[in-house]
């Protein structure tokens, strides 16, 4: 049986053309700060905006640090955290799903588009997992666009599944299994 904390402890650091995905450290707190704080980032996330950079440095603590499945997006040129990435892993059905979130200030530039691709790669090159699904939700299409993007296929919308901040929303499925990545990804 693999020992996927082993695999990811291994491959702590993924490189791409532009970005870097590397472990959290405390020094991102004000990094982080800058987009856990901003309304728009956070209005589809589960969570609400940080009120101050305690909570930010709380949760940096607690919930980033020395966790091998999470990652700082960092770009290659600007060593600062613009992002993050995790890849939550269900080792019983050999598959995984993940969430993003991106300071606004580099959305659009294909940034989470590639930092997903670094995680399908580890997904299924690394971790040898035969499935990777995620969702998002209706009214933010973008992060759609970005799955879609890395080959991740449309399976479906749950309506007004979610109750997240007092407000039901539709919540669309994508997933993209190992063959289909190989496909893409295969010289």
């Amino acid at each position: 049986m693999l020992d996927y904390d082993e695999i990811l402890r291994q491959n702590s650091i993924l490189e791409g053309e532009r970005i870097v995905l590397r472990p959290f450290s405390l020094d991102d707190v004000n990094d982080v700060f800058l987009y856990a704080s901003d309304e728009k980032v956070t209005k589809y996330l589960t969570w609400p905006p940080h009120a101050d950079l305690a909570e930010t440095e709380k949760i940096v603590r607690e919930i980033y640090l020395n966790k091998p499945n999470v990652y700082a997006i960092t770009l290659k040129d600007e060593p600062r955290c613009i992002g993050c990435i995790e890849l939550r892993l269900c080792p019983e059905h050999h598959k995984a799903s993940f969430g993003y979130v991106l300071n606004r200030n580099y959305w659009n530039r294909g940034y989470m588009t590639e930092a997903l691709s670094l995680i399908l790669d580890l997904a299924f090159s690394k971790l040898g997992l035969n499935r990777v699904e995620s969702t998002h939700y209706a009214g933010n299409e973008a992060s759609g666009r970005v799955m879609a993007k890395c080959g991740m296929k449309f399976e479906g919308k749950g309506r007004q599944e979610v109750k997240i901040k007092g407000i039901y929303h539709d919540v669309l499925h994508y997933g993209i299994l190992k063959e289909e990545w190989l496909q893409n990804n295969t010289p």
